[in-house]
């Protein structure tokens, strides 16, 4: 298993995530319609519109896992939140970085993975990742991929509202 990186501007991207002041409140209908639609449109099980803390990765919504967070040692939004575009995993088992990962191995069984970082857009600083999961491999359409990037926009805008 490769433990997702860390940004180079790490500090400044922890204190966006305080700056919104979101890390540890309670669920919001805001945020768990989008995960509940992206469950629907992907006939996926799992959804997460993840925030990056320092250890953690702590789930302001989530649809398909009984914990809010997990260690952001092993988690996929880790490797999510740097990448420049979709981050898609078709299937686990095949990906070097996520074979041997307990997500992988044990409970949830994630096989696809499929994130897009969000941001403070006060700052422009990385601050999470929404993303689907699944119990099987697969791949995403054209058209899949944009509706992924629609409900991201969604989140983040609902991240950014005060």
């Amino acid at each position: 298993m490769q433990p997702p990186p860390i940004p180079e501007n790490e500090k400044e991207r922890l204190l966006a995530v305080l700056e919104l002041g979101i890390l540890d409140t309670a669920s919001e209908e805001r945020f768990d319609k989008i995960t509940r639609e992206a469950v629907k449109y992907f006939n996926v099980p799992m959804s997460m519109i993840s925030i990056i803390d320092k250890e953690r990765e702590w789930y302001k919504s989530c649809v398909g896992v009984r914990s809010r967070e997990s260690p952001r040692a092993v988690s996929f939004c880790g490797h999510a939140l740097l990448a420049k575009d979709v981050f898609i995993v078709e299937d686990t088992h095949k990906d070097p970085r996520f074979k041997d990962n307990p997500s992988v191995t044990g409970p949830p069984f994630v096989r696809f993975y499929a994130g897009i970082a969000l941001r403070n857009l006060k700052n422009n600083h990385l601050i999470g990742v929404f993303c689907i999961k699944s119990r099987e491999p697969r791949t995403l359409s054209s058209e899949e991929t944009e509706k992924l990037f629609s409900l991201a926009l969604e989140a983040e805008k609902e991240l950014n509202r005060k």
